[in-house]
């Protein structure tokens, strides 16, 4: 019989049932994801992680289409990470939203994304998908 006492406290019967994944490394672990994808272009996900890359990312490209550019990288700042993609770091994550993605994505009134199905993964078979940038 396990001891009995104070629950999710540290002390003579320790943390027992508190859960180890919370919705703020949930959400962190979401920022890095959508900077590696402005960054490298494309990104190698579980499929229920990528639901949330795609709206993340949509509303990232949305922000580059307002009419108000320094409110627009603000915002788009606030979530984005301080991530370069050389070595000299000249060119950052936000610098690839806002040069590259935004202006080729001007005409389209949603989809920036796309995902394809690949294997399911090793360890313990959940689907991965590669999330990339629509031409």
């Amino acid at each position: 019989m396990p001891a009995q006492g104070r629950k999710n406290v540290h002390g003579k019967t320790g943390v027992r049932f508190k859960a180890a994944y919370t919705k703020s490394k949930y959400e962190n672990m979401l920022r890095n994801v959508v900077s590696d994808l402005l960054i490298h272009g494309a990104v190698k996900v579980s499929e229920a992680v990528s639901k949330d890359v795609v709206k993340q990312a949509a509303r990232l490209v949305t922000l580059t289409k307002k009419e108000d550019v320094m409110n627009a990288k603000r915002n788009a700042s606030a979530y984005v990470r301080k991530v370069y993609r050389d070595e000299e770091k000249t060119i950052s994550a936000l610098d690839v939203l806002f040069n590259e993605v935004g202006p080729k994505m001007k005409d389209r009134n949603g989809g920036y994304t796309k995902t394809l199905r690949l294997e399911n993964r090793r360890g313990d078979n959940s689907p991965v998908v590669l999330v990339t940038w629509v031409d």
